[in-house]
């Protein structure tokens, strides 16, 4: 689902939060407030460009809630300084393009200037659309939910 990004003045996220959303905004939307952050302000300077490595993915079991590690996934990386401000982002995957987008937007929404609201907007659409997923999960598995009745 593609989010929609509206004009209006937003809150602005916690900068943990951010990283988090704009790791998996829709790739087509980032890119394109990128691109219009890329001319309000004029190219970055890339601290780290973009790099793909690996990192340990690590989940915690529901029972013992003991940490554990399931493997290493595929991620890139980048960091780059627009606008006095710095910026940085990690996604899933090789995409370049997308995770250098992600940290000029984070780079802007630290900056609190001009575009600072796209970001935030676009992180709500992203954490909608999250959440309409999330639902939808729910609404397709709820009728294999066994429900036990106690025998007294």
């Amino acid at each position: 689902m593609t989010p929609s990004v509206s004009s209006a003045p937003a809150r602005p996220f916690p900068l943990g939060e951010r990283a988090e959303l704009l790791a998996v905004a829709e790739t087509t939307a980032l890119v394109e407030l990128a691109e219009a952050c890329l001319a309000e302000f004029g190219d970055p300077v890339l601290i780290t460009p973009p790099e793909v490595g690996l990192v340990v993915m690590q989940i915690r079991e529901p029972v013992a809630s003991e940490r554990f590690h399931v493997g290493e996934v595929v991620v890139t990386r980048a960091e780059v300084e627009i606008a006095g401000a710095r910026g940085w982002a990690m996604r899933l995957g090789h995409d370049r393009v997308a995770t250098l987008a992600a940290a000029v937007c984070d780079a802007v929404a630290t900056n609190g200037g001009p575009l600072a609201d796209d970001v935030t907007s676009l992180c709500e659409a992203t954490r909608r659309c999250q959440a309409e997923a999330e639902a939808g999960e729910w609404r397709d598995i709820a009728p294999t939910i066994v429900h036990f009745e106690e025998l007294t």
